[in-house]
């Protein structure tokens, strides 16, 4: 499954610290093989301060037991560093939780640094000392002591520079300590962030929502509304665009998405206009199920790409947990699909395009009728899937195309007296 692994696509669009559980995750899946992946974890590694976690990879790349100078040299100056920083922030934080000051407080930054200032000697650099602080403990993986000092920082400071850094920062330690709420609530504010802040270049803004997008997966894949979030998010214009032209392999997440949502199946011909215009830059068994069932409406070939999107998921970091969801899902729209142009069905032929045997077939359509309320009935004397065709009455049909009768008169009536009172302000003699 190297084939269709997106880890080094990934990779130059996240943080080392979110792309170390991708490269964990391909050594559990033995895609590639292990002396490669202890070489890209070592590379990785070495660009952080989790220098424990380098040693350890260092010496079984090594197959030693022995320390190699550089990284013990370096654990020394980050501890020492660690210490520095930790004795100069305890004074910052002594002065902040004082009650006094707390009390003092109020939503302006501006009002809030004049009277941190001038009552309690407390500088713009000194509260910087929180950033510079949470940023090296954000280095060596102490996520949680990273969460709490960069969100102090970002209530005092007014630097905006360093603000959206923090907030970056936040979030990837919220996402790595697994608080999907707070990371879920980061992810909304640095979109916001994002889209409102000025660049020097169109470009810049692309690459920040680049990055943005791939960070958010970790979210919408793990928090319990991310199914709605994705959907909501990417399929803005802007966040379409550039993942059409930046990224285009993320139309497999944005597909899954909408696979397994059936309360947004809305979004379908949205998804399938998204997958056609992409197509030529990428393609993988997801895209290609989609195509192959809304616009071919090739089953053989659908049947097919299910039997490799399972593989697929299997092996797909963010997906591997929406298997079993994902091909429920889907079965559910081979059958919605197939129903549409068939009014009677062979059960075993449909099991078999559905990747089930004759048996759990008939229980998977038992299932359907039931929880859909579908209407159609199973002849087991013919063993067939019967669907009950029926058309409108001409009360109904008249009801369908008069229902938005009102409003659009209402609408007409409207512009009419609009415009006759613009014209009757024309038409007014001007007085004198």
């Amino acid at each position: 499954m190297a084939e269709y692994d997106l880890t080094a696509q990934m990779i130059p669009f996240l943080d080392c610290h979110l792309a170390v559980p991708l490269m964990q995750f391909l050594t559990l899946k033995e895609i590639y093989s292990n002396e490669d992946l202890l070489k890209a974890k070592y590379e990785l590694l070495s660009k952080t301060n989790m220098v424990d976690f380098t040693v350890s990879v260092y010496q079984e790349l090594n197959n030693t037991e022995e320390e190699s100078e550089e990284l013990t040299k370096r654990r020394e100056e980050v501890l020492a560093k660690l210490h520095a920083l930790s004795e100069e922030v305890q004074k910052v934080l002594e002065v902040i939780e004082d009650p006094e000051v707390i009390a003092s407080l109020k939503q302006d930054k501006l009002h809030n640094q004049q009277i941190l200032r001038e009552r309690f000697n407390l500088t713009e650099d000194m509260i910087r000392l929180m950033y510079d602080f949470g940023k090296l403990q954000y280095e060596c993986a102490n996520y949680g002591g990273a969460v709490d000092m960069l969100y102090h920082y970002r209530i005092l400071s007014i630097d905006n520079e360093t603000n959206m850094s923090a907030l970056w920062g936040k979030m990837a330690s919220e996402i790595l300590t697994g608080n999907w709420d707070g990371a879920l609530q980061d992810l909304y504010s640095l979109r916001d962030a994002v889209e409102q802040r000025p660049y020097d270049t169109p470009v810049q803004q692309l690459e920040h929502r680049a990055w943005l997008i791939h960070w958010s997966l970790f979210v919408f894949f793990n928090h319990p509304r991310g199914r709605d979030g994705i959907i909501d998010t990417f399929f803005q214009p802007n966040f379409l665009n550039t993942i059409q032209n930046v990224c285009p392999w993320i139309v497999r997440y944005l597909a899954a998405a909408v696979v397994n949502n059936r309360r947004r199946k809305n979004y379908m011909k949205d998804l399938v206009r998204v997958i056609q215009q992409t197509s030529y830059m990428y393609q993988d068994p997801v895209t290609k199920f989609i195509t192959s069932l809304f616009v071919d409406y090739d089953f053989d070939a659908a049947q097919l790409m299910l039997k490799e999107c399972e593989k697929l998921l299997e092996n797909d970091f963010f997906l591997c947990g929406t298997l079993d969801e994902f091909l429920e899902n889907a079965r559910y729209y081979i059958t919605e699909t197939y129903c549409r142009i068939h009014s009677r069905i062979d059960i075993a032929s449909l099991a078999q395009r559905l990747n089930l045997e004759k048996d759990e077939g008939e229980k998977w359509l038992v299932n359907l009728i039931r929880d859909t309320r579908m209407d159609a009935k199973i002849d087991f004397a013919e063993n067939a899937f019967v669907m009950n065709t029926t058309f409108p009455t001409v009360q109904q049909q008249m009801i369908e195309r008069t229902k938005n009768l009102v409003m659009r008169t209402q609408i007409l009536s409207s512009k009419i007296e609009k415009r006759e009172v613009y014209l009757a302000k024309q038409n007014a003699p001007l007085e004198n």
